[in-house]
């Protein structure tokens, strides 16, 4: 049975600790899909200390972009993807458009519900703060709202992480 687990906040909230914890409380193998790329030293030591604060089991997949291709090939009981909100950075970066990073979401989504297991997604919520003052910043936060509205539509249970501290918005409680 497939179930999918959508986890926000805001930067350092601990969603990704969450979502961590949560993956493995299924007892089974895990396989983290990574979204981030490293293109400085600060981010290369970042993406670092996540791989050595995961459990020495998990399988880490590194996928920037085509989410849903990487997503069909995990054979774990688990699948960690964290987390949309890069992805959808390096999909606009890349020149995707809306329709396109919208779509690119439907399939992970359709992807995510066809898996035997539980597909947990990590974002940012970025919709709470001031009107970006440039283009691309606007347009970034207004796909990312949209994306995350999909995957909380699409989710069994959806969770805010705030100051550390988990708000169940749609399931069971954590």
């Amino acid at each position: 049975m497939s179930r999918i687990v959508l986890v926000t906040g805001g930067a350092r909230s601990g969603k990704s600790t969450f979502a961590e914890r949560r993956a493995g409380q299924e007892g089974g193998a895990v396989t983290y899909l990574a979204t981030a790329q490293a293109f400085d030293d600060e981010m290369h030591e970042r993406i670092g200390r996540h791989i050595a604060d995961r459990p020495a089991g998990w399988r880490t997949l590194e996928e920037p972009l085509h989410v849903a291709a990487a997503l069909q090939t995990i054979i774990t009981p688990t699948a960690l993807i964290d987390c949309l909100s890069l992805w959808v950075s390096n999909a606009l970066l890349a020149g995707w458009t809306e329709e396109r990073v919208l779509d690119a979401m439907d399939e992970m989504l359709k992807v995510a519900r066809a898996r035997a297991g539980l597909t947990v997604f990590v974002t940012n919520e970025v919709g709470s703060g001031i009107v970006p003052d440039n283009p691309l910043a606007r347009l970034y936060r207004d796909v990312l709202g949209r994306v995350n509205q999909r995957a909380a539509a699409a989710s069994d249970d959806a969770y805010l992480i705030a100051s550390g501290l988990p708000l169940t918005l749609k399931g069971t409680p954590p």
